[in-house]
């Protein structure tokens, strides 16, 4: 690449993540997530304002170079994420409350992804659809839209508050994560089913039983092996360079993946739950500086492209309200169901369905692989993305009223459950 194209690049990306901490910076002074201001700042730059302005369409990544760099970033940063996601998980995934977590997690997941595949045909419409878009995709894209809960964003609201360690949060990511890891193999299914104009069970069977296996190896065989081979005493990288080593596992995991046409989020994913299994301080301190450069520059830039791919120019107010409407009602409704057959009562059940209809990251995250798979549309990309930040913003918003004003989280007999203490509005959501 000559000078020029570089100095482009560079600028392009000193926009977008500049601004994106600027913007970020302002939304935490109004109380608001730092994601907002993250994916506003793609919005400002894109073709929505600065972009489409005219003679500076290059800022956008106009010509086949600058595309594809800011392709690589934005992949970048997403996979990143998913890697800092898996390295929390086991960390945060508690199984002294198995029976609330299984209760919760089926019913208040399983009923909203049931009744969204079910319900799907008849709210599918061709302003959903992408160019690779099919019904069979569509629909399991939908199903795993409404039952999504974020564990990014659930985690860092909970740490926020201060209530990272009590069992209502425990209850809450325990179910994120058991729903997360059957939703990332919908998506599995999603994706190679699009594009297919008929429905090829044999190639759908395949991608789906390479998915599974390479899910089921993920977390359980190889994990062990990853420990063995980090506390090697030939293991020279992992001895001296933790944070090197995890960053040539995070590359093997997808490297392997691709092999088998396993998506590279999901690979990412479990790196990050592999490499940290034992959670070992040596790794434990190499996540925590691989999560302060991804959230300085590669989160924050994926966060900007997202904003970037956002159709602002004619937004479908009807399809972000109804989607948003009809499916926080059948999210809050269903964990509420399951959360009274789990033994909760009364502002129990408001606490946990408010909090698990919180989409964050997971949320995004779908929106993104979606589109660039080619099954929504900009504008069904839009919705998500949409709902996806509001969910988590008024789920912060709401715990820290309940914890203001002196209510506990659950009606327990765990002190930890009544905080009185006041407590800050989340400062950033992943």
């Amino acid at each position: 690449m000559s000078n020029s194209d570089l100095t482009s690049i560079f600028f392009i990306l000193l926009l977008l993540v500049g601004l994106a901490h600027f913007l970020g910076y302002v939304m935490m002074r109004l109380h608001q997530p730092k994601v907002i201001g993250e994916i506003l700042a793609g919005v400002v730059v894109g073709p929505s304002l600065i972009g489409g302005l005219p003679g500076l369409s290059w800022i956008i990544g106009s010509t086949q170079k600058q595309a594809s760099i800011l392709s690589f970033v934005y992949w970048l940063g997403l996979l990143l994420l998913m890697f800092i996601s898996g390295g929390e998980i086991h960390q945060l995934f508690a199984a002294d409350e198995r029976r609330e977590v299984s209760c919760l997690a089926i019913v208040g997941t399983g009923v909203p992804f049931v009744l969204a595949l079910i319900a799907g045909p008849w709210l599918l419409s061709p302003a959903l659809a992408g160019p690779n878009g099919n019904r069979i995709s569509l629909t399991i894209v939908l199903g795993i839209a409404v039952a999504v809960t974020s564990i990014p964003v659930i985690s860092k609201i909970f740490a926020d508050l201060n209530i990272l360690n009590t069992r209502f949060a425990r209850l809450v990511l325990g179910v994120a994560v058991f729903e997360d890891v059957m939703l990332w193999l919908a998506l599995a299914l999603a994706t190679a089913a699009a594009g297919k104009a008929t429905f090829e069970a044999r190639q759908i069977a395949y991608h789906l039983g390479t998915t599974i296996g390479y899910f089921v190896l993920g977390l359980t065989v190889v994990p062990r092996i990853v420990n063995r081979l980090s506390n090697s005493s030939f293991n020279v990288v992992a001895n001296n360079s933790p944070i090197a080593y995890s960053i040539v596992l995070l590359l093997a995991y997808c490297v392997i993946a691709g092999a088998f046409d396993v998506s590279l989020v999901f690979a990412a994913f479990l790196a990050g739950f592999g490499t940290l299994h034992k959670r070992e301080k040596r790794f434990s301190d190499a996540l925590d500086v691989i999560t302060k450069v991804s959230l300085a520059f590669f989160i924050p830039a994926y966060f900007a492209l997202v904003g970037m791919k956002l159709d602002l120019k004619d937004p479908s107010i009807s399809m972000i309200t109804s989607f948003i409407l009809g499916s926080c009602l059948v999210k809050v409704v269903s964990v509420s169901v399951a959360g009274r057959l789990a033994g909760f009562r009364g502002l129990a059940l408001i606490n946990l369905a408010i909090t698990t209809n919180a989409r964050g990251g997971p949320g995004i995250v779908l929106a993104s692989v979606a589109l660039d798979a080619g099954i929504i549309s900009p504008a069904f990309y839009t919705t998500l993305v949409v709902a996806a930040v509001l969910t988590s913003q008024f789920a912060g918003a709401w715990l820290d009223y309940v914890l203001r004003k002196g209510w506990p989280l659950l009606q327990s007999t765990e002190n930890s459950e009544l905080i009185t203490s006041p407590a800050t509005l989340p400062q950033t959501v992943l």
